[in-house]
């Protein structure tokens, strides 16, 4: 199992050591919702670039947070306050129904999200996040924007969370060389902490994410490939 999770590590290599600001910059700049400022002042003017490349309207979102955080230089800060409104939110189902339901007036919905955030003692850069998404209608995306958020952190502070899911345990001697191989990929001076998912559904084999990035080498899914080959016509 490690030999077959190396040689799939070089494309994934290639892959995170590139430069892709390319791909994620264009998608911040160009939308007006993400183009704000959260701050509620200006800071100095500073280039940020995001750890990882995030995608989809919950990992842009993530990433406009990020850099006014960074700039801001309150990361931690901003962090924390998103985990705080992601637990609020699982302790009251209301709450969490009041965020998904699209048919709540805008004007409602930034009065609430503007209440909250002074109640619960937010700084401006969370409070304004906030509104925005309340504006937009994004506040449905609040969980998946919170999990990118903190993937962006953990990655400013050098520390990579990679998800393995299997159908039986990886043996520690397996483990440590795929700890070790993701390690060689992100380059020296980066901690890899690999969280391990059991699901029998898969067949065999594994699957690992990280950074929005997914390896699937599962039997399952191989074997989806060999049956949709096998129904392909054959052409003489």
């Amino acid at each position: 199992m490690a030999g077959r999770i190396r040689s799939t590590l070089p494309l994934a290599r290639k892959v995170l050591l590139s430069d892709s600001r390319s791909a994620l910059y264009p998608a911040l700049n160009s939308n007006p919702e993400l183009s704000r400022n959260y701050a509620s002042a200006p800071a100095k003017e500073q280039k940020v670039k995001v750890p990882v490349t995030m995608y989809g309207v919950s990992g842009n979102y993530a990433s406009a947070l990020y850099i006014s955080a960074v700039k801001a230089n309150a990361l931690e800060k901003v962090e924390s306050e998103l985990l705080d409104l992601i637990e609020a939110s699982k302790k009251s189902p209301k709450f969490s129904q009041f965020m998904k339901d699209l048919s709540v007036p805008t004007e409602t919905r930034v009065k609430a999200m503007t209440d909250i955030s002074s109640q619960a003692k937010f700084g401006d850069l969370t409070k304004n996040f906030l509104v925005v998404l309340a504006e937009n209608g994004r506040l449905k995306h609040i969980d998946a924007i919170a999990k990118r958020f903190a993937e962006l952190t953990m990655a400013h502070k050098g520390e990579l969370k990679a998800t393995v899911t299997t159908v039986i345990p990886l043996p520690p001697e397996e483990e440590k060389e795929l700890k070790e191989t993701l390690q060689e990929v992100m380059g020296k001076g980066k901690k890899v902490n690999i969280e391990q998912k059991i699901d029998p559904s898969i067949l065999g084999g594994l699957v690992i994410e990280f950074g929005q990035k997914v390896f699937d080498m599962s039997i399952r899914t191989r074997a989806r490939q060999m049956e949709r080959l096998l129904k392909e016509p054959i052409n003489f």
